[in-house]
């Protein structure tokens, strides 16, 4: 993350003269990045409110949580997949973002991880097969670590799981990309960079409605918190991992110096299956989501329970 975040923020200060014109994102209606058909629903948990949907059904539970700095509607590509094959699934707000509440004293992998199991117990359904996007691969694996009977299996779609190295000019240039009224295109900017080869057909619908959600109160500084965060903690829990767990990983994921290397460490520290899907990103599963429900379908039906 830190690599292409810095070369975005190094693009903003060209900009930074005309920014109040050419970068402030519009505050006027924008379209949802989540379905009308869907209802929001709303856990409270200690600090705030989750805010989730949920297909229902009675089949294996599923709880799908963004990356930082996205929204639930991230899973919109694979969500009616996964219905169709006989699975419950249930998407959830970040704390932070989307419906959730913006304002928590704990950004954390690990209290994701917490609000995830929550829900799960929630909703009396578990155990569930939770999936995590970058630094909620993370929240995945300490809810595995923390409550291993309520977690079958763990997908690990584009995982941010321990911290790269910055160069002596990374900080500056990411409080540089926050300083200013352009934060918000300067986050979109990088967001949409990491569809590198295929754009979903309503990508733009989509950055418009997550552009509207950063502009509320608070995710912005939510957001810089979580990029602020080490990930010492959840690099530790990795060796210890005893869960089921797929990693999925895109050729082209700027977050990554050697995606494939960085898929084939994780996989191996898990003793995980692993998916590398040619000229994606880092959100493999809604840019190339052909490419990935087939092995995502395959991995799932080996969590089935046994009639």
């Amino acid at each position: 993350m830190a690599t292409k975040l810095v070369s975005t923020a190094l693009m903003t200060t060209a900009l930074i003269a005309n920014a109040p014109s050419s970068c402030a994102e519009p505050v006027g209606a924008a379209p949802s990045a989540v379905s009308p058909a869907e209802e929001t629903r709303v856990l409270a948990v200690d600090g705030g409110r989750i805010a989730y949907d949920d297909t229902g059904g009675a089949g294996p539970l599923i709880l799908a949580i963004p990356g930082m700095g996205d929204v639930r509607a991230e899973y919109r590509r694979l969500r009616p997949v996964l219905q169709q094959a006989g699975y419950r699934v249930v998407t959830m707000d970040v704390r932070g973002f989307g419906e959730s509440t913006a304002q928590w004293s704990d950004y954390s992998a690990h209290a994701v991880g917490r609000d995830a199991l929550a829900l799960i117990h929630a909703l009396d359904a578990g155990p569930a097969i939770i999936l995590g996007n970058s630094f909620a691969a993370g929240s995945a694996l300490w809810a595995a670590h923390d409550a291993p009977a309520s977690v079958r299996g763990v997908v690990l779609l584009g995982p941010v799981v321990r911290d790269a190295e910055l160069s002596w000019f990374a900080r500056p240039a990411l409080r540089l990309g926050f300083a200013g009224p352009w934060r918000v295109w300067f986050w979109t900017t990088y967001w949409d960079s990491l569809f590198p080869t295929e754009k979903p057909a309503d990508q733009a619908a989509v950055k418009a409605a997550l552009s509207r959600n950063l502009h509320e109160p608070g995710r912005m500084a939510a957001l810089e918190t979580m990029i602020g965060l080490s990930k010492a903690d959840t690099a530790a829990i990795v060796p210890q991992a005893r869960v089921p767990a797929l990693v999925v990983m895109g050729t082209r994921d700027p977050d990554f110096a050697d995606p494939r290397a960085e898929a084939q460490w994780l996989a191996g520290a898990l003793r995980a299956e692993s998916l590398i899907v040619e000229g994606a990103g880092h959100y493999p599963h809604v840019e190339m989501p052909d490419r990935v429900v087939p092995k995502l379908l395959e991995f799932l039906g080996g969590l089935r329970p046994r009639s």
